[in-house]
């Protein structure tokens, strides 16, 4: 048996391989594709299937600044999935830690800033995992062992998905592809993170093996791979 959980990237993304919208934490693919015309109306597909992912999720701070966790006046319908919440910096006040706690069965925030706001919370379903040294793996073999992750959702953001190809912690990559094309060198992408430099790094690329390619609705696409080892 594996010591950590079996690993699916699931993300949303332009046909140049964009995941938002520009070089702009203003600027969100969550807030602003559903504005574009030709985009918007197979929008709603990806949320549709996301329904279907794993029942736990992994995914940053700043992801859930970006949608607007801190400031969101509404109270968010319940799900039955629990959320992973890397955050350091702090990305993610008080305010922003209670909703994720009313939106999600149970929130598990990893931070190794001893003056994150969550750790004067008291949410039931908060739960703190503290990393002073920050160490991915670790991480999901801590999800694995000690609180019985067997499958996870991965919808990061481009630097720690760089960082779960460079340490091989991908099984799974299931892609919904908008027909978009969004442009600009800056603009996060799938994966970012160093590029290799020599011919000699060619072997920290990582191949894979088509499982399903389905055509949805309204020019989307569907493509689903499994990582070869």
């Amino acid at each position: 048996m594996s010591n950590r959980p079996i690993t699916t990237l699931y993300m949303l993304m332009s046909v140049d391989g964009k995941i938002t919208s520009g070089n702009s934490d203003q600027l969100d693919a969550d807030k602003d594709w559903h504005t574009i015309e030709g985009v918007q109306e197979g929008l709603h597909q990806y949320y549709e299937i996301e329904q279907t992912t794993d029942l736990w999720s992994l995914n940053t701070g700043r992801v859930m600044e970006k949608i607007g966790a801190n400031t969101r006046p509404d109270h968010p319908t319940k799900s039955v999935c629990t959320f992973v919440i890397i955050d350091n910096k702090p990305h993610l006040n008080q305010r922003g830690i209670d909703y994720l706690c009313q939106w999600v069965k149970d929130l598990y925030l990893v931070t190794g800033n001893p003056d994150h706001p969550a750790l004067l919370m008291k949410n039931k379903n908060l739960h703190i995992l503290f990393h002073e040294k920050f160490d991915l793996k670790l991480l999901l073999e801590e999800l694995r062992t000690e609180h019985g992750v067997e499958r996870i959702t991965i919808q990061s953001g481009g630097t720690l998905n760089g960082e779960f190809l460079k340490q091989r912690l991908f099984d799974y990559i299931d892609l919904i592809i908008a027909p978009l094309l969004v442009g600009g060198k800056d603009t996060a992408t799938l994966i970012d993170g160093k590029s290799i430099q020599t011919s000699s790094e060619l072997r920290e690329l990582t191949a894979m093996k088509l499982i399903e390619c389905v055509r949805l609705e309204d020019s989307y696409l569907r493509l689903r791979y499994e990582v070869l080892k």
